[in-house]
């Protein structure tokens, strides 16, 4: 048989498969119906669960794989489409759109901000990325960044969240559970690292280097050349590091830091760009006390914990994907004091003025066990 004669008879099984599909939908949506005007929830766990066996048990054995994988995603739009049906306007939504009308139009342009380090560290850098004029305050560690926050001590905190090359900062990913915040910007910044010393000392004299353990993930390859007998000491920030080394008066130290610090602190570049990456970029978030959400806002970052059985986590994202809505990010991190249970953070790509959008907010507490909007924003690159 030719390969257009195949696909001619795929598209008429296709068209018959619509028509089916169509169909269950339409029952589907007269039993969200029914289960609503007799208080019952949209998800009846165990007759799914049922349902599913007796469906890979009439199908055939090398089929039944991929018949359960098809039918769970059909149950995830089936209930999907019974929630729209069948909710009502959730008071999350509400909070959103409220939020959207009570935002100015213009971000800010001089508030206060918080970062963690001191001056020349790549935190004031994106700082001064997302504000035109920012008063800057400097914190000892994120956990004060976020503290500043919540006291209203600084209108907005700036905190990196992820590097393109060491990955995520798990720190600030498990502060994040301990604090309450709106993220309402981020930025992208272009990181690139230099090996700076005082004034006359030379490379082959460095017997110590100082760094933030971000920047050494970053550098791992460059400082192989070190050898075994060049200690790494560890800072809270590559401008502390910097600052540490200019104090210290030694000759034998070295700071992996911005081109910047060098100026700042009196300090010599001995070697520029030393990343191993050349396209080594750093996302910085900016996060505020209350919810804002200024014009344009494309992304939204949300933080759900799952219940903890086969699929669960499948299941939310089949949600996510029959809505249409891009994750570009998906982390996890353990709960304390909860076993074998985790934290999911998301960051999605998709219009807050979007219906999906919309369908996405008034869903969320029917694929989680719990979640926090944590707010929807635009990205400086």
């Amino acid at each position: 048989m030719e390969l257009q004669e195949l696909r001619s008879k795929i598209d008429e099984i296709d068209a018959q498969l619509t028509k089916l599909f169509e169909a269950r939908m339409d029952v589907a949506a007269e039993i969200g119906a029914w289960k609503r005007e007799n208080h019952m929830p949209v998800l009846d766990a165990a007759r799914e669960r049922d349902k599913l066996n007796a469906i890979a048990a009439g199908s055939r054995e090398d089929m039944q794989t991929y018949t359960q994988m098809l039918y769970s995603m059909i149950f995830e739009l089936s209930r999907s489409h019974q929630s729209d049906l069948t909710r009502s306007q959730s008071s999350l939504r509400k909070e959103v759109e409220q939020a959207i009308e009570g935002t100015d139009r213009l971000f800010p342009t001089s508030p206060i901000i918080a970062c963690q380090g001191t001056e020349g560290a790549y935190s004031q850098i994106a700082g001064t990325r997302m504000f035109k004029s920012p008063k800057i305050m400097y914190f000892k560690s994120f956990d004060s960044v976020f503290s500043a926050i919540e006291s209203g001590f600084c209108q907005y905190g700036i905190l990196p969240i992820e590097n393109s090359s060491a990955g995520s900062v798990k720190k600030v990913y498990d502060l994040m559970l301990r604090h309450k915040f709106y993220v309402v910007r981020s930025c992208r910044l272009k990181i690139d690292h230099n090996l700076l010393a005082a004034p006359g000392v030379k490379k082959e004299d460095i017997r110590e280097i100082f760094s933030h353990q971000q920047a050494l993930d970053q550098c791992a390859g460059y400082l192989e050349q070190f050898g075994p007998d060049v200690k790494i000491t560890r800072c809270e920030n590559t401008a502390m590091a910097a600052e540490a080394v200019a104090k210290s008066g030694r000759r034998d130290i070295a700071a992996i830091a911005s081109y910047d610090c060098a100026s700042l602190y009196g300090l010599k570049c001995l070697e520029s760009d030393i990343q191993d990456r050349g396209n080594n970029y750093t996302r910085f978030i900016c996060i505020s006390k209350k919810l804002e959400i200024y014009p344009g806002a494309n992304r939204t970052t949300v933080m759900m914990t799952l219940p903890h059985r086969p699929g669960s986590l499948c299941r939310a994202l089949s949600r996510f994907y029959s809505l249409g809505i891009n994750i570009t990010k998906l982390e996890s991190r353990p709960l304390p004091e909860r076993d074998f249970q985790f934290m999911f953070y998301f960051d999605l790509e998709t219009s807050v003025y979007s219906g999906e959008f919309g369908r996405m907010i008034d869903d969320l507490d029917s694929i989680s066990e719990e979640f926090r909007y944590l707010g929807s924003y635009s990205e400086v690159i």
